[in-house]
């Protein structure tokens, strides 16, 4: 089903336009976006042909391009990323999750999953090199952040003297995200940003947070979310922990930051009414766009997971009429004039009827 509409948004000092497009393809239900590169999207959605089986996906931007990707002995996979022509995810064999690497198609999958581990997952990816997390024999049965280059005997161990667990997110250029736990952090999570070894570890966890996690990174900018009085709220990194920036917005009580391109993030936020609603930042609270207000009313709530280099943004969106979550695409449609905009402005007044981490 493609699904459209348009609305234009102020963002920070200019206004920008979105249509949506719903993903879910034919013989599919409870979907979800998790990642988008160069016009392609990543996810995962249950396939009604294998008893609703969860299956990794892949997009070209419109629901009948959907490319199913569970590689032949894998019971069930998830792709969470993706980069270029290639995407990252992990799928179930022989009862344990396997880290899972592919270029496009079921049989291209790679198993990264290291000898002496497990169990594993690849959680983010950026040119030839993904991350994730492993645990088995070799960690002691505890989680690992792990960074690989593309086959499982490249793995490196990101675990730092002194955390018990670590788990890594995102990956962009030579650093990664995520976060670890161990006695110093009275076995809070805290956000990490490595630089390639487990000894580079940069703790990102902000006075004033009882804990935090960190979910992706671009350039030298981090986001994710930490936890304070009790609330957890979006937050963004420069690459310190004294850097961080709440953008938790007003109207919301809850909020994570899950993606970040350039100077701009998404994730979500939860709103008064207790729903989800899918969110994009430029880098301050005030900035705030409410993803979910352009959706139509048939879904309410929505969640944002990943931002590309174009603006265009992927995540879901809950149905009411299925009862079942849609894979969701937000694309930025390119700046008109400004006599343009404000026909387009008022086309799509005419028009409009109208989750995660989380």
């Amino acid at each position: 089903m493609l699904a459209l509409a348009l609305v234009a948004m102020p963002l920070a000092t200019e206004a920008q336009t979105y249509t949506f497009v719903d993903l879910t393809p034919s013989g599919y239900v409870g979907l979800r976006a998790n990642g988008i590169s160069s016009g392609q999207q990543a996810g995962v959605g249950q396939s009604v042909a294998s008893g609703n089986a969860y299956h990794a996906l892949l997009w070209s931007g419109t629901p009948a391009s959907a490319v199913d990707l569970n590689p032949t002995g894998f019971s069930t996979s998830d792709a969470y990323g993706i980069s270029g022509d290639q995407q990252v995810g992990a799928g179930l064999t022989g009862g344990n999750s396997h880290a899972l690497l592919w270029s496009g198609t079921a049989a291209s999958a790679v198993d990264l999953n290291p000898r002496g581990f497990t169990v594993s997952s690849a959680n983010g990816i950026s040119g030839g090199q993904q991350v994730g997390y492993a645990y088995g024999p070799s960690t002691g049965g505890s989680e690992h952040a792990l960074l690989w280059s593309g086959t499982a005997a490249s793995a490196v161990d990101l675990n730092p003297s002194g955390f018990s667990g670590s788990d890594a997110y995102g990956i962009s250029g030579g650093q990664q995200a995520g976060y670890g736990y161990g006695p110093s952090t009275g076995e809070n999570n805290h956000a990490l940003l490595w630089s390639g070894t487990a000894a580079s570890a940069v703790d990102l966890n902000p006075s004033g947070f009882s804990e935090s996690d960190a979910w992706g990174i671009s350039g030298d900018q981090q986001v994710g979310l930490g936890e304070t009085s009790g609330y957890f709220h979006a937050l963004l990194w420069y690459g310190t922990a004294a850097s961080a920036v709440d953008l938790n917005p007003s109207g919301f009580t809850e909020s994570s930051a899950n993606g970040i391109s350039g100077g701009q993030q998404v994730g979500w936020g939860l709103s008064t009414n207790h729903n989800y609603n899918a969110l994009l930042w430029s880098g301050t609270a005030a900035s705030v766009v409410d993803l979910q207000s352009i959706l139509p009313s048939k879904y309410n709530s929505s969640q944002a997971y990943a931002i590309d280099t174009n603006g265009d943004i992927v995540g879901e969106a809950y149905n009411t009429s299925t009862g079942t979550e849609d894979a969701m695409l937000w694309v930025l449609v390119p700046e008109p004039s400004t006599f343009a905009l404000a026909g387009l402005g008022a086309a799509a007044l005419f028009m409009l009827h109208r989750h995660k981490r989380g």
